[in-house]
């Protein structure tokens, strides 16, 4: 009855009281004031209480925008003060915000809103409950069902929304509140990444655009940032939370591009920023290390998923960035530099810098040095507002460290040149600055930061001016590396500022590639500029044929270089070289040597040094050919005149003529020694250029290679007393000198030495065939090539700096060696082992191993890393079809090494070429990680032989276990191993005697008395427990991470990484029970097994289900081994050498104490298979003590008997010592 009665007065009422009318409005709004508060006193009975809100709520889209404005504000206040009593009317809320989002106008504060804006604002302000008193519970409470209502808001909505979650982040929850916020966006950006990948997408179809998601992260960064600015708790809170992420996971799940944002956005608060940057360092650093580790065992990849890289989440931060993060991009910049800065190539002993050419980055620190030069580089490319800053760095970092090597900095800098070169033209002013300082920079920088700036001297007048300004002042330095960088660049000009007919270059150098078309267009219109430009650079160079002797050579060297590309100087550079050798040419026909070797050298007191190096030989008979004929006879008519009346008289003069005989003195403690010395090298020097001048005007006539072989004769007799000269005396034996034959002749004279069938110069190549030190020579030059190649990245003479042609000769020299090497048995090369050098055989296989490691550093994109075959070994096959299977002829040169390394075997002792057989482990090692299974059975067959080198051994082991670890664990293998190791060295205890064990014959008496075999062991035991460690590292991020408990496994059930440790340990613990238990060598076989027992009972104090097998088998082994090691040492060297063992026991004793607390919490005896043993507490042995004694006190009893009867000598107190 009293629920009609309201419901007709309230209908009256309501009929009574217009909506359109002021007066009918303001009551009807009177109504719901004063009907709100009664149902929520508790006056009422609930079912009034309900009737009344239905009523209420059935009228609601009648009232007025302004009645439903300050309706909804009255049930804000009221949640907020805390008013609201049984909760009954906000069920009316709900439909009141409805009523009002349908609103078109409303008035709010001076301006007007939209009734969805008003919504919105109402939303907000009832989300910003920080007045509002909460517990804990409840505070953890709103913040979940915040968080959870992410996904269902429009993504305009969330930053107010997180600006709101962060104030309320002041109560608590701070942890929370990111792991949500960052939660969210690294979803996002999930399924922006899968959305792209599904196909390229319209914008329209996309669930969420890219820009849009963008600009929301860039606008939730600043508010995070703002917030932390306000509340540092909330920024430790950060920081902890991103230290905890990347130290305890290894798998980096938690990080992602909105992460790393956010912390380079935090890094401008200036107490956060070098926290930031060293956490981001570290997780960089990390991530690389466990990518490495990974990548390096096939037990776990398959064990584990891809690595998540680090790496990749900043460069995509770095893409991410050009949507207006403008707060990220000086973080980014600061992120590359530090990078650079702390991973780049550091200086060498004594402060020597070694550039090299770039190589590919394989370190974690190379890698992480790379990665900062990318960041660099693209924020150079995408945000104009920092080039200047980028650029300046660059430059002052080129200039300021001049004691570390900058070559990384170098590479960033021909990249940015590369990217926009229009745009450095800009900033030309700093570049002139840093031309300014060019004298005083080492001359690898010089090199590198030249051939980085030529595209811009193309199209700069004034930056062109002000190099050749400063290279003019260069020329006149009192620095001798001021004048050689002077000379390159000089150098560099002449190359690449092209005068109007010169012969096209493709394929030599190829410095300029960007700007192509600006430095083409310059070139065609300004041809006749460029040749006034290069033939005053000339004049200036010209002033160097006075310098020393480094200067000069630099020069002559220089000159191939430039006339290969611009081949229409050659006239003005021939006249110069031609005025340089008559100085040192005797005209006249008669005398004899034809070489004036007075004026080469020049003296300095008692010092004498070289002048002038006769290098310019070489030049001008290679520039020879390729000039013009028409233009350029007259100089070919006469430098051949020149060059065949030296042949002639070279090989007349005799040693004497130029006071080299073997009476002559080649001391380098004297300055005649050192003249003499000097004098061999120019005089060795001559009669190869003439070699090489003679080769190539033969034409593979016989009496040509007979003059030829004559200049051999000659040069090999002054080596062969050089040699036996300076290997006498005090000083170090004498360094074969730096050969001047080029890289290019070396190639073609191998080849035609070694594979040339042609029955026409069949007679002329036997003159040369039948010398044994002629072939010998020219090998040994080819290997002295390659190892300067591989150590510097280019040669001597000429295509030294090319790579292109340096690549093609090093496929053809391989070809040829293979050949020489798999065709001719070395048995039959008795000269080699009766002088007791390297034979012909050996010296082919050096030049196999150092070229193939050299392709690997040098020409890493030539060798396929990534694809089923070894593309460099596919080249350099002259016989291969097009059609061939690149990887049947791989491994087809594979099986040409194993045949040879098991000819090796095969053989008896006598003919078992120990160096020769390291060579071809060495080199199956490099090409064999390509065809690992194939290998391993292989090498199995080669350790069952009975070998007894150690070092071969050591070797052959390495590659067994190098190979095995890319496709499975090696911890089988170590059980194998330590069981022969144990066998062939004996127990510890004399009494026990050893079962007799023999997986690998190669494990023997003689190698197991070389510690290499037992350490190399030891290592690998080492590699096994760094791969254990990571695992309990990931599996405990795991369980740390696992929020929703998804991951709990069912009854009867193990995980896989739980499986694979409890594999790895298991089998671990038992090769160790074998080796605790082997009468191993004193010294570093000891401490380092020492070391490793340690280890490994601090990963078993983590893993103690592994009891039963450590108590019974490990622990026990171990006390005895720590008895042999005390008793075995002498006290002093026990002190200096066993301080593993306190260490040892510790770890024991830690394990045990885990395993006792263990027991008493799980209720289950752990203990039962432990036996503590007596000599934990290191008492003294009373009996070992006694015995000790007794023995001193016979030996000083003995010492006086003889002191009595004979007359004392200092020997016997030195034997009583």
């Amino acid at each position: 009855m009293v629920s009609c009665a309201l419901k007709v007065k309230f209908l009256l009422l309501c009929e009574g009281s217009p909506a359109n009318s002021t007066e009918g409005s303001d009551r009807r709004l009177l109504v719901y004031q004063h009907c709100i508060p009664l149902c929520e006193s508790g006056d009422l009975q609930t079912e009034v209480a309900a009737d009344i809100i239905g009523l209420l709520m059935l009228e609601t889209h009648t009232l007025s925008g302004p009645s439903l404005a300050q309706l909804a504000s009255l049930f804000v206040e009221a949640i907020k003060v805390g008013k609201m009593g049984s909760g009954k009317s906000l069920e009316l809320f709900p439909t009141v915000l409805t009523a009002l989002s349908a609103c078109e106008v409303l008035s709010y504060g001076k301006g007007e809103l939209s009734g969805e804006e008003y919504k919105k604002q109402l939303i907000n302000s009832l989300c910003s409950s920080r007045d509002v008193p909460l517990s804990s519970e409840e505070l953890r409470f709103l913040v979940e069902k915040v968080l959870r209502m992410f996904a269902k808001l429009d993504l305009q909505e969330i930053p107010p929304l997180v600006y709101q979650l962060l104030l309320l982040s002041a109560k608590g929850c701070k942890k929370q509140v990111l792991d949500g916020i960052i939660s969210y966006f690294k979803e996002q950006d999930v399924r922006q990444e899968e959305e792209q990948k599904d196909g390229d997408l319209e914008l329209e179809v996309q669930s969420i655009p890219q820009d849009q998601l963008r600009h929301v992260e860039g606008t939730v960064i600043l508010h995070i940032v703002f917030a932390i600015r306000l509340d540092h708790e909330l920024g430790r809170e950060f920081l902890k939370s991103f230290k905890v992420t990347y130290n305890s996971s290894t798998s980096y799940g938690d990080l992602c591009p909105f992460s790393v944002a956010l912390m380079l956005s935090v890094a401008r608060i200036q107490r956060y920023e070098e926290q930031v940057f060293d956490l981001l360092k570290g997780a960089i650093i990390k991530s690389f290390k466990d990518e490495q580790l990974q990548q390096g065992s096939k037990f776990l990849q398959d064990l584990l998923p891809e690595h998540c890289s680090v790496a990749q989440m900043i460069l995509d931060t770095v893409k991410n960035s050009v949507f207006g993060w403008d707060h990220v991009t000086q973080g980014l910049v600061q992120l590359g530099f530090c990078l650079m800065d702390a991973f780049g190539p550091k200086p060498g002993p004594f402060g020597k810098t070694t550039e090299g050419s770039a190589t590919i980055a394989r370190t974690p620190t190379q890698q992480a040095c790379k990665l900062g030069g990318q960041v660099l580089l693209q924020g150079f490319k995408m945000h104009e507002p920092i080039r200047g800053e980028i650029l300046e760095q660059v430059l002052n970092r080129l200039v300021t460290k001049t004691a570390s090597p900058v070559s990384h900095y170098l590479d960033l800098f021909s990249d940015i040149v590369v990217s926009a070169p229009m745009i450095l033209l800009e900033s030309s002013s700093k570049l002139t600055e840093t031309f300014d300082h060019l004298s005083y920079l080492p001359l690898a920088t010089v090199q590198g930061l030249l051939k980085a700036v030529q595209p811009l001297l193309k199209v700069s007048m004034s930056l062109k001016d002000a190099l050749i300004l400063v290279l003019r002042k260069a020329m006149f330095s009192s620095q001798l590396d001021g004048r050689k960088s002077a000379v390159t660049g000089f150098l560099l000009l002449l190359k690449n500022f092209k005068v109007l007919g010169s012969l096209a270059s493709s394929q030599c150098s190829q410095a300029i590639s960007s700007s192509q078309v600006q430095v083409d267009v310059h070139s065609r219109y300004n041809s006749a500029a460029n040749e006034a430009f290069c033939l005053e650079i000339l004049s200036s160079l010209r002033r160097c044929l006075s310098q020393q002797a480094d200067v000069r050579l630099m020069l002559y060297e220089g000159f191939y270089d430039v006339l290969r590309r611009n081949s229409q100087l050659a006239s003005s550079i021939m006249q110069t070289l031609f005025s340089q050798l008559r100085r040192y040419y005797e005209p006249e026909q008669d005398l004899l040597p034809p070489v004036k070797l007075e004026p080469c050298i020049t003296a300095h007191g008692d010092q004498v040094y070289l002048q002038e190096p006769l290098v310019c030989l070489s030049a001008l008979y290679d520039d020879d050919e390729g000039e013009e004929e028409e233009e350029e006879e007259g100089y070919q008519s006469e430098l051949q005149t020149i060059l065949e009346s030296m042949t002639r008289r070279m090989i007349k003069s005799e040693l004497e003529d130029f006071e080299l005989d073997k009476s002559a003195e080649f001391s380098m403690g004297s300055s005649v020694g050192v003249k003499n010395n000097i004098y061999a090298v120019l005089v060795m020097g001559v009669y190869e250029v003439l070699m090489e001048y003679n080769f190539i005007k033969a034409n593979y006539s016989k009496s040509r290679f007979e003059e030829l072989m004559e200049l051999f004769n000659r040069y090999h007799k002054l080596s062969e007393i050089l040699r036996e000269k300076s290997g006498k005396g005090r000083l170090p034996s004498h360094k074969t000198p730096r050969s001047l034959l080029s890289l290019g002749f070396i190639s073609t004279l191998l080849t035609v030495l070694f594979r040339d069938s042609t029955q026409s110069r069949e007679e002329a190549l036997s003159v040369l065939r039948a010398s044994g030190d002629f072939v010998r020579y020219a090998v040994s030059v080819a290997v002295q090539k390659i190892q300067q190649l591989e150590e510097t990245g280019h040669t001597d003479g000429p295509d030294g700096q090319n790579t292109e042609r340096t690549f093609r000769f090093l496929c053809d020299m391989t070809s040829v060696l293979i050949w020489r090497y798999t065709n001719i048995p070395s048995v039959v090369e008795d000269a080699g082992k009766k002088e007791k050098r390297s034979s012909l055989s050996q010296l082919c296989l050096e030049g196999l191993l150092r070229i193939f490691t050299t392709c690997q550093q040098r020409f890493p994109d030539r060798m396929a890393q990534n694809s089923s075959h070894f593309a460099f070994l596919a080249d350099i096959s002259e016989e291969a079809d097009e059609s061939d299977d690149n990887t049947e002829m791989n491994f087809f040169y594979i099986r040409q090494f194993q045949r040879a390394l098991f000819t090796q075997l095969s053989g008896g002792e006598d003919e078992f070429n120990s160096k020769e057989a390291q060579l071809l482990v060495s080199i199956l090692s490099v090409l064999s990680l390509h065809f690992i299974q194939y290998m391993e059975s292989r090498i199995r067959c080669v350790s069952s032989s009975l070998l007894e080198d150690s070092a071969f051994s050591k070797g052959l082991l390495s590659l067994l276990f190098n190979l095995h670890v890319l496709y499975k664990s090696p911890v089988s293998l170590l059980l194998e191993l330590c069981q022969d190791i144990h066998s062939q060295r004996g127990d510890i205890d004399p009494e026990v005697e050893v079962e007799k064990q023999s997986h690998f014959a190669i494990v023997n008496t003689k190698t197991v008395t070389n510690a290499a075999v037992s350490l190399l062991v030891l290592s690998q035991v080492d590699r096994v427990l760094d791969e254990v460690d990571w695992l309990i590292a990931r599996k405990k991020s795991q369980t740390l991470f696992d929020k929703s408990g998804e991951a709990t496994q069912t009854a009867g059930q193990q995980d896989p990484i739980e499986k694979a440790v409890t594999l790895q340990l298991g089998t671990l613990l038992t090769a160790l029970n074998e080796l605790v238990q082997t009468s191993l060598l004193p010294g570093n076989c000891t401490i380092t097994l020492l070391r490793e027992l340690t280890r490994t009972y601090n990963i078993l104090t983590t893993l103690v289900k592994y009891v039963k097998l450590s108590g019974s088998h490990l622990t026990p082994q171990c006390y005895a081994f720590i008895i042999y090691a005390q008793v075995d040492l002498t006290p002093a060297k026990l002190q200096r050498e066993t301080t593993g063992i306190p260490n040892l026991i510790f770890s024991i004793e830690q394990y045990e104490k885990y395993l006792i607390t263990l027991s008493k919490k799980s209720k289950v005896n752990l203990m039962q298979y432990m036996k503590l043993s007596t000599s934990r507490d290191f008492r003294i042995n009373a009996n070992t003590l006694d015995a000790a004694l007794q023995e001193q006190d016979n030996a000083e009893e003995t010492t006086e008997s003889q002191d009595v009867e004979e007359t004392p000598e200092p020997k016997q107190k030195k034997r009583r010592q």
